[in-house]
């Protein structure tokens, strides 16, 4: 949305008590943006630190995901919630870094905990979390294509490992070559420079679904 030269140079004139009272009511329903501006204005720690924090609490709420363990269905809701998480650290700290090594970090830690169970279910029965595994790191590879060259390697390891989990799963590798996911891609981290294309032609075309 846009503002006109006019309604801009209207509020500028406002006094200042009453543009803070303004600010403080348009606050209140934009939660997000109030946690921007805690974070810019007075949060002591730096978007590191926030990074940190989020990575113990994922490998904490990964670990007991896995001790309660009762289905694919479940645990994709756990995923999801841990998920949520990663999103409002980034629309807090716009911590895009963050964003890779924390969804690289859930990823991993949900594999190597996990990988043995997916594989063992009924067919089917794990197709939702294997899909939302396979979309996720498609979000990965493109985010990493989006940095500098010279980041990229920051992230092989964990690419790399993400990949050999999968490659030992046998019905992850099938939704994976179903729906567009070449493996070797992570395992010898060689990430298509049109990666983003890639995944939104598959999106157009109904797959990921």
């Amino acid at each position: 949305m846009t503002f006109d030269p006019e309604f801009k140079k209207a509020l500028q004139l406002l006094p200042s008590d009453e543009k803070d009272k303004l600010i403080l009511r348009l606050l209140k329903n934009d939660l997000p943006l109030a946690n921007q501006l805690r974070f810019k204005l007075i949060d002591t720690d730096s978007a590191e630190d926030k990074r940190e924090q989020v990575k113990a609490q994922i490998v904490k709420r990964i670990q007991q995901a896995t001790e309660r363990y009762y289905s694919p269905g479940i645990l994709l809701m756990d995923i999801r919630e841990i998920s949520g998480e990663i999103n409002e650290h980034v629309s807090i700290t716009k911590d895009k870094l963050g964003e890779i090594s924390l969804n690289c970090l859930m990823l991993r830690h949900l594999l190597e905990q996990n990988n043995a169970r997916i594989a063992s279910e009924k067919q089917g029965k794990a197709y939702t979390l294997s899909i939302y595994i396979v979309a996720r790191v498609f979000k990965i590879l493109t985010l990493i294509q989006k940095q500098h060259e010279d980041l990229h390697l920051e992230f092989r390891d964990d690419v790399e490992t993400i990949g050999k989990y999968i490659g030992n799963n046998q019905y992850l590798m099938k939704i994976a070559i179903c729906n567009g996911l070449d493996v070797n891609w992570l395992i010898q981290f060689n990430i298509p420079e049109n990666i983003a294309d890639i995944y939104k032609n598959l999106r157009e075309k109904g797959y990921l679904k």
